[in-house]
């Protein structure tokens, strides 16, 4: 891929729902989740690091908490292409301001992409022709383009796009205005989605022309960059939590999407383990096992010294690491969350988050 666009890696998530593994010094995307030794995070920068064209060229906006993790886990990242924030805002901050910075060095034509840090991509070079493509739409246009991912499912975990009018082909890319962005929907909804062959998952993937972006950001999110521009980090305890897709992509006429299919997974609970790594066998099994009558499970342990040990059990998760084992049945996976507010209000268990 020729060297034009600018990646940035949003890895200041928390992964709440990989809770115990999952904590607010280790988050999601330091974990190694696939069996390949490498975390979430450093997998996504070894993808991105041709289209970046190096390291000098490849970036990270990151939470002050996780900023030292992230330099323990890049350590070939220049330390000013780290960006820490201050105190978590939500994504359209972090948006605006890594595309403020980026501007002021590289100038208001750079094209820059936006990438979460705990993805998971099958086909890399299917993935680089199409964020090629992207680049090329974004340099022609004043576009901010998305990658909508193809659904196989009517899934009601992911935020959906509605594709408009065709807009012609970039690269090897059929390219196509956004109608509408749409928050998750029901399992009736989903359905009627997927009948319509007009809906993709929305990724967060974004790829744009910096100055583009930021006149954007001036008409739809004024509270947001204004502060940013005349302040810079420290306007950051003002500025409102709102996702970038709140403050910008949905109110936008230059949305674009490009639906792709590179076998995508946003890993957002344990069941995405099941979904990279079931096989043939009953269980998915990352941890010393013994088991009878077990099946449809996903059992993990931290510690290579970790045994679990189960006996009639179905479709359930056991998560085994330090302090505290997990087990929850698999259709509840959502609610880890929910115990994690408890856990939080509960000062005995505050060292366990």
């Amino acid at each position: 891929m020729t060297n034009s666009l600018i990646p940035v890696i949003l890895a200041g998530g928390k992964g709440e729902r990989f809770w115990p593994l999952s904590r607010k010094q280790r988050p999601k995307q330091f974990l190694s989740l696939d069996g390949s030794g490498k975390s979430l995070l450093q997998a996504t920068a070894d993808r991105l690091l041709s289209v970046a064209g190096g390291w000098d060229k490849l970036w990270v906006c990151t939470s002050k908490i996780l900023a030292e993790g992230v330099k323990e886990q890049l350590p070939e990242l220049p330390v000013e292409n780290l960006l820490v924030e201050p105190e978590g805002r939500d994504t359209a901050p972090a948006v605006a301001w890594t595309t403020l910075e980026i501007a002021n060095r590289y100038g208001d034509d750079t094209v820059v992409g936006f990438f979460p840090a705990d993805h998971w991509i099958a086909d890399e070079a299917a993935y680089k022709q199409i964020l090629e493509d992207a680049a090329k739409l974004a340099t022609q246009k004043e576009a901010i383009v998305t990658l909508g991912i193809k659904p196989n499912q009517p899934s009601t975990g992911y935020g959906y796009i509605e594709q408009g009018e065709a807009e012609g082909t970039f690269g090897k890319s059929l390219v196509y205005r956004v109608n509408r962005f749409t928050e998750k929907p029901d399992r009736e909804t989903a359905e009627e989605f997927l009948a319509t062959g007009r809906f993709s998952w929305n990724s967060g993937m974004f790829v744009f022309r910096a100055g583009v972006v930021l006149k954007e950001l001036a008409i739809h999110a004024s509270e947001i960059l204004t502060p940013l521009k005349e302040q810079g980090i420290a306007a950051y305890s003002q500025l409102p939590k709102k996702s970038i897709d709140y403050a910008l992509m949905e109110k936008t006429n230059l949305a674009y999407v490009i639906p792709a299919a590179f076998g995508w997974d946003d890993l957002g609970d344990w069941n995405a383990i099941e979904r990279l790594l079931k096989g043939e066998q009953a269980n998915v099994e990352l941890a010393t096992h013994v088991g009878m009558d077990t099946q449809g499970s996903i059992l993990y342990a931290e510690g290579e010294d970790e045994v679990i040990v189960t006996i009639g059990l179905e479709d359930v998760v056991v998560v085994r690491d330090r302090n505290v084992t997990l087990i929850v049945k698999k259709e509840r996976t959502q609610e880890i969350k929910q115990v994690l507010k408890k856990i939080q209000e509960d000062p005995r268990f505050t060292h366990l988050l």
